[in-house]
């Protein structure tokens, strides 16, 4: 597995909640904030004050080994009650690229939301790495012989953060749908 192909990972729940619901919620930017051990916060720019297609909105991110970045995130899909989909830039230039692309992000995060008979909703969250250069990268680029343990502990961890998130949002649509 290596950078350049686009490593993903995924993360799954059930929610006994309604797609609606859980809409609500995976379309509140700062509720992340609130639930990953990584993202600190985000914000709408722009004047944005919810999602639409090409609306972008600013994330903070900590991280023990990494330090502290900014990001800003471009909605590239918004189907609702089913697909909620952001691609994420480095507006600052940190990491290599200058001038901020959507097209080629850092990372392309998405909320995939499926309705089952039984008025349950199964929420989806994957990220896919890359292409453009991230702070993922350098460490590669120090290691390159190691580049494939380098993106499994990686992916690891984003699986995880992303299973501690979507246990959050499962716990605040099932509290206020029951």
């Amino acid at each position: 597995m290596r950078y350049a192909d686009g490593p993903t990972a995924t993360a799954e729940t059930t929610i006994a909640a309604p797609p609606a619901r859980v809409w609500e919620l995976v379309t509140d930017i700062g509720l992340p904030a609130r639930l990953s051990p990584e993202l600190k916060s985000a914000t709408w720019l722009d004047g944005a004050s919810a999602p639409a297609l090409g609306a972008r909105f600013e994330g903070h991110n900590s991280h023990p080994r990494a330090g502290t970045w900014r990001t800003h995130s471009h909605v590239v899909e918004l189907v609702e009650h089913r697909a909620f989909a952001w691609a994420v830039t480095d507006p600052d230039g940190g990491f290599g690229d200058a001038a901020p692309d959507p097209t080629r992000p850092l990372a392309s995060w998405r909320f995939e939301l499926s309705p089952a008979a039984d008025g349950t909703t199964v929420l989806r969250q994957t990220v896919r790495l890359g292409p453009a250069p991230s702070g993922l990268s350098r460490v590669i680029e120090s290691a390159p012989d190691r580049e494939e343990a380098i993106i499994a502990a990686r992916l690891d961890e984003l699986s995880r953060n992303m299973t501690t998130t979507l246990q959050g949002i499962k716990a605040l649509a099932e509290e206020s749908a029951g």
